[in-house]
């Protein structure tokens, strides 16, 4: 593994390892961002933190690296209407510049292609 994708990697690991552990040092953050329509907010944020936790483990061995970058891909995927949400209803969030909530979404983005690049192993040149 070439080691700009280990930085990579290492980004994605802190990421998820930082934003799962706060799942349950600040739930309330998350809680406030989950749009009234999705039901069960305080399991899917329990849940979706037990994953983002277990997923950053995942990256740490390379037997599990490419399920656990899908993983997170997917989850990244399924937290998006979290962080739609709060870009169409900025005024429901004042603490955080309009600005902010729309690099929020620019930032998923590049977080998803980060994810699937550095958990895809290299393929063999020959």
């Amino acid at each position: 593994m070439n080691k700009l994708k280990i930085v990579g990697m290492a980004f994605v690991f802190l990421w998820f390892m930082g934003g799962g552990v706060m799942h349950f040092i600040s739930p309330e953050f998350f809680l406030a961002i989950m749009p009234p329509s999705l039901p069960f907010h305080e399991a899917a944020v329990a849940i979706s933190g037990v994953f983002e936790i277990l997923g950053a483990v995942g990256l740490l061995f390379q037997r599990t690296r490419r399920m656990a970058g899908i993983g997170l891909f997917v989850l990244t995927l399924a937290v998006s209407p979290a962080n739609i949400y709060m870009s169409l209803n900025p005024e429901l969030f004042p603490d955080v510049s309009e600005l902010a909530l729309t690099l929020r979404l620019v930032i998923q983005v590049l977080l998803l292609a980060c994810i699937w690049w550095s958990t895809t192993p290299d393929t063999k040149r020959e």
